[in-house]
């Protein structure tokens, strides 16, 4: 089997040390690979598959070493800083910050959804936010067979979202400290405020689930609005998705669509307790779907509770998917 360069952008990070694991457990063809981040972190000593390396400074002239493929999660400043450097020197950049999700020319791919969107990629491929990962993975196999109409989403969001600050806020909260990273604190709360608001009114965490699933559904019409909320939670991320589909749907139907879909596992048995949490799915690729239920408020409408790790699934694993998509058609080439 060939095998490739590889460099992570962002390793000494909670996504970048993820990206660490995910590569392991997957076992890609690497050939070499090497690591960088800021000047604060350049110099510390990073182990990968049994052997020590040295976290470069990521400059201009990081990439003339022949990468292949390099993982970013530095934040969008670098990344649209640096990936076109890195596209321009012959290397694929999968990118996991918001920099260039909604640019045309860019693909954003879930890959158990829109697989084929890698293939015209000029260099860079978008990894999407973490909360709309989970919801189209969800999505796809529903509108495939219902054709969707409207979605509303209301999510409760954990603070590994908002990195080591949002994880620090709840863990010094529990102890009675004031808040460093969010505007009020965490711990036996709910912050309807994630990222910055705009003049709509929406933040901007709720305009990218609305423009990112549209972008990744190909549905640019598509009826959407969202609502997210910071729950104290350590690490998972809880939807909950209110849909309107165009066709109707069985509901026994719908549940073994969902079943049959690449990384969804249904837990929907109410009865015995049996619905998704973000604790039992942390540490997880898999999308969680439970309380399956049909909305009797509208024509032929259906509500989901969709559960998954964030940092995971969420941003590292599926960036690490991506990967794994590329060289498979790299193979096939």
């Amino acid at each position: 089997m060939k095998k490739f360069k590889f460099a992570v952008v962002g390793v000494t990070g909670m996504v970048g040390s993820t990206f660490l694991k995910v590569l392991e457990e997957r076992k890609l063809p690497i050939e070499e690979i090497f690591f960088f981040a800021s000047s604060r972190s350049a110099g510390k000593t990073i182990t990968f598959q049994g052997k020590d390396y040295i976290v470069e400074e990521l400059t201009e002239d990081s990439f003339d070493r022949g990468i292949d493929i390099a993982l970013f999660s530095a934040g969008a400043g670098t990344s649209r800083h640096f990936a076109p450097i890195a596209a321009q020197k012959g290397c694929v950049v999968i990118d996991n910050s918001s920099a260039w999700r909604m640019d045309p020319q860019v693909p954003l791919v879930v890959p158990e959804v829109n697989p084929q969107d890698i293939l015209w990629h000029n260099g860079i491929i978008s990894n999407p936010n973490c909360s709309t990962i989970q919801a189209v993975v969800a999505l796809k196999p529903l509108h495939d067979s219902y054709a969707l109409k409207r979605v509303v989403y209301s999510t409760y969001q954990a603070v590994s979202g908002a990195g080591m600050g949002g994880l620090s806020d709840l863990e010094n909260g529990l102890k009675g400290e004031a808040p460093k990273k969010f505007p009020h604190p965490i711990a036996g709360n709910c912050i309807p405020h994630i990222d910055v608001f705009t003049e709509s009114g929406y933040t901007k965490e709720e305009i990218k689930m609305i423009e990112e699933t549209r972008k990744i559904l190909g549905l640019p019409e598509l009826r959407v609005t969202a609502t997210t909320v910071r729950v104290p939670v350590f690490n998972g991320h809880s939807e909950s998705i209110n849909v309107e589909f165009e066709k109707p749907y069985e509901l026994e139907q719908l549940k073994d669509t969902l079943r049959n879909f690449p990384g969804i596992i249904v837990q929907d048995d109410p009865a015995n307790n049996l619905y998704p949490t973000p604790l039992q799915a942390s540490g997880n690729d898999e999308v969680y779907v439970g309380r399956i239920r049909r909305d009797e408020s509208v024509e032929s409408g259906v509500n989901l509770w969709v559960v998954s790790d964030n940092v995971r699934k969420g941003a590292a694993t599926n960036t690490v998917q991506i990967a794994q998509k590329l060289i498979e058609y790299w193979n096939k080439e």
